[in-house]
């Protein structure tokens, strides 16, 4: 029989439904919990500076009852007592530039009493590091070398291996782009760990089928590999199969952890705009006298791409589902290179390139930048690119064609004309909208760009960054494909505008309604995933409005929407923004704590906010 100090306990742990007891043989069993939880916010640490990156990814060591937040510009990782999560207090940090010189450090992760740091040099392209430290006392234990940008680390479930993303971005200029690739660290000997690098090198030579697929592969004279850019990594519950995202691509990556071999790479395709329930807000300017209001609606033949940042993982009868948080991301290489832009024209010049012809130079170096992204309005005008040279015009752009058109039939009901697109310019219409120049424009059968009369560029589809939604994916029965299972649409918006009008859209450096319509909207960056029970929750953070979406998706082809919460002041100016006087803005990691681990025996979620400099801490209780 149990003893009494052992029934007490677990009626405890059964008050707050997160763990299970049975008899004396200390088997654990699977509690029914409610379906239902709350945040509540609690408590932050002081900010560690605004606007400069200084809280962005959280993790908990239980052993200690230590947080580990990036503070990125700094180069260091703060280290905050937990004891006390309502007022965690800082009590030192790990200095990365004392193991590779000037450096920046872009994730950590935790297992088991050791924390491990992903360390950027100082020049981006060159080979990163992986240092390893003790959470007890902070005591460097080891460090290995990786590839170039090590965006995002994670520990496998038994600890016994560690999983880094190298994005491997390019050079500003593009001059240097090095390959993508997933580092897998083995740490059998802590004191030496080995690497296995998990690359990209046979997806080489396959470009083009793989942009027919619909994965994004564009950069200057870019292989696969370089174009390739690991952002995120999931483990599969064995931790044998690890999923990546590949953010910039619209993709996953699937890779057999043991062999460190890419398996697969999945496009991800679009959501549809068009359609009932997938509504955006596509205006920051669809307001009396040009100011911002609430208009979301369905815009046939705009879709987002999916794009996601943070993904996270779980499994549910032995299948594997991948949830992730579609935030959305242009290249934008190149921005404040001169030489890739080119310079202004004079009249002459002017009449030259519009008669067809090109002006050696003049429009600016396509092999040192890539820029994407553009207004609807700017890409469609009666006058073509070249009124925008020197100033936005992408020279890739203006080689495709001289000007662009939208599609009469296909975009009949913004006003679309051939020859003119002026009232979908309309910034109460699509004018204001950021999209991809890169695609949805009709192609001949080679894959060229294919011209009208007028040597214009006609687009059937716009292609917008982000989905403004949370989504939860699956490996198809033949394992050859993905299958997207559910996708939260446009709740976000039509939720935060229906609760919340006075957020719609913020942005996290400013006050403003609306202003972030034009761009990815509330801009779901991170997620986590926590199990409670029997019953796993989603939390989400939007990095732009702020705050936390809460879903059930015990259950994956119909999750539960919970909650919303946003430790935020939206009363707050732009000018007490700026003094950091505003609450918690720009959640970019979070991390959930689990009952047990927890300092206070209450389940926890924590939210790094890069805006503020602050972390935000929540309690989690059963409803």
């Amino acid at each position: 029989m149990k003893t009494l100090k052992n029934k007490i306990l677990c009626l405890a742990m059964l008050s707050i439904g997160l763990v299970g007891c049975n008899d004396d043989k200390n088997d654990q069993v699977t509690l029914h919990t409610s379906e239902n939880i709350q945040l509540n916010y609690i408590g932050r640490t002081q900010s560690r500076g605004f606007g400069v990156s200084a809280a962005e990814i959280p993790a908990y060591d239980a052993q200690s009852k230590r947080l580990f937040v990036v503070n990125a510009k700094e180069g260091v990782v703060d280290i905050f007592d937990m004891n006390d999560p309502t007022t965690p207090k800082w009590v030192g940090s790990l200095d990365a530039k004392a193991y590779l010189v000037d450096s920046e450090v872009n994730s950590v992760a935790v297992h088991d009493g050791m924390v491990a740091l992903a360390i950027q040099a100082k020049i981006k392209t060159d080979h990163g590091i992986v240092a390893l430290f003790n959470t007890q006392d902070s005591s460097f234990i080891s460090q290995a070398s990786v590839d170039a940008l090590p965006d995002m680390l994670v520990f496998s479930p038994d600890g016994k291996t560690l999983l880094v993303a190298n994005e491997g971005e390019p050079s500003d200029d593009y001059v240097i782009d090095p390959e993508g690739s997933v580092s897998i660290i083995d740490l059998t000997n802590i004191k030496a760990p080995t690497v296995r690098t998990a690359d990209f090198k046979a997806f080489n030579g396959q470009e083009n089928a793989l942009r027919e697929q619909g994965i994004r592969i564009f950069g200057p004279q870019a292989t696969a590999a370089q174009d390739f850019e690991p952002e995120y990594i999931t483990l599969s519950k064995d931790g044998k199969t690890a999923w990546v995202s590949l953010q910039e691509n619209n993709a996953l990556a699937k890779i057999d952890v043991t062999n460190a071999q890419v398996s697969a790479v999945y496009p991800l395709g679009f959501k549809d705009h068009g359609l009932t329930g997938n509504a955006i807000d596509v205006s920051d300017a669809d307001g009396l006298d040009g100011t911002g209001s609430i208009q979301i609606k369905t815009w046939p033949n705009v879709r987002g791409l999916y794009m996601p940042d943070a993904i996270a993982s779980y499994e549910v009868a032995g299948k594997t589902y991948i949830v992730s948080a579609n935030e959305g991301d242009a290249r934008a290489w190149g921005e404040d290179n001169p030489n890739y832009w080119g310079a202004k024209l004079n009249e002459n010049e002017q009449q030259i390139i519009q008669s067809g012809q090109w002006i050696s130079g003049a429009l600016g170096d396509i092999q040192q930048g890539l820029v994407e992204e553009w207004r609807v309005k700017h890409l469609f005008h009666p006058q073509g690119f070249s009124r925008r040279q020197g100033d936005d015009l992408p020279p890739q752009l203006r080689l495709l064609a001289q000007g662009a058109e939208l599609n009469p039939v296909n975009f009949a009901y913004c006003g679309a004309q051939a020859g003119d697109a002026k009232a979908c310019r309309e910034d109460h219409q699509l004018g204001r909208l950021n999209i991809t120049w890169t695609q949805g424009y009709q192609k001949n059968a080679d894959g060229s760009a294919k011209l009208n009369e007028r040597g214009h560029l006609v687009y059937d589809h716009l292609y917008s960054f982000g989905t403004r939604s949370v989504s939860i994916w699956t490996e198809n029965a033949t394992q050859t494909a993905l299958e997207l299972v559910w996708d939260s649409g446009d709740h976000f918006e039509q939720y935060i505008a229906q609760h919340h009008p006075e957020m719609f859209n913020f942005n996290h450096e400013e006050a403003g309604l609306d202003n972030r319509s034009d761009n990815k909207g509330p801009e779901p960056e991170g997620v986590v995933i926590g199990q409670i029970g029997n019953q796993t929750f989603a939390f989400v953070g939007l990095e732009r409005v702020g705050g936390v979406m809460v879903y059930n998706i015990t259950k994956p082809y119909s999750p539960k929407f919970i909650q919303y919460i946003n430790s935020r002041d939206f009363k707050a100016s732009t000018e007490q923004i700026e003094a950091n006087l505003a609450g918690d803005l720009g959640p970019e990691g979070l991390t959930f704590v689990a009952a047990e681990d927890s300092p206070n025996q209450q389940p926890l979620l924590i939210v790094g906010n890069e805006v503020s400099g602050t972390t935000a801490i929540y309690q989690i209780a059963m409803k």
